[in-house]
């Protein structure tokens, strides 16, 4: 379970970072909360990869449940942010522009989708 959290929390890392960032509030959040899960899920595996569980007295299943529940709404949130800012794809850049650029190209709409997934 850890190593999967671990491989989707990069790969969302990774994606969000590939983009250009148009809502830095937004996809912030979606930054946020890749990074920190992924560094606390190395900390948790780490935790029981070296004994530590055995030495600290903690119910181990509520300790799990717990952050795993956190997790879950925490990249829930993350996933209604970067879904949001995804489906802003259409709108102008620059509003007061005569360019139509886009807030998202469509290479940077497709990665963005990924990242939504």
């Amino acid at each position: 379970v850890f190593l999967s959290l671990q491989l989707f929390g990069t790969i969302v890392w990774i994606l969000v970072a590939s983009t250009q960032v148009p809502l830095p509030v937004l996809q912030g959040w979606v930054m946020f909360v890749a990074v920190t899960a992924w560094f606390l899920s190395i900390v948790f595996l780490s935790v029981f990869l070296f004994g530590y569980a055995n030495r600290i007295a903690v119910n181990w299943n509520q300790a799990d449940f717990i952050f795993h529940g956190t997790t879950f709404v925490f990249y829930f949130g993350a996933f209604l942010l970067q879904a949001a800012t995804t489906s802003l794809h259409h709108l102008p850049r620059k509003f007061n522009s005569t360019t139509q650029e886009r807030i998202l190209s469509g290479r940077e709409y497709n990665i963005s989708i990924a990242a939504s997934v």
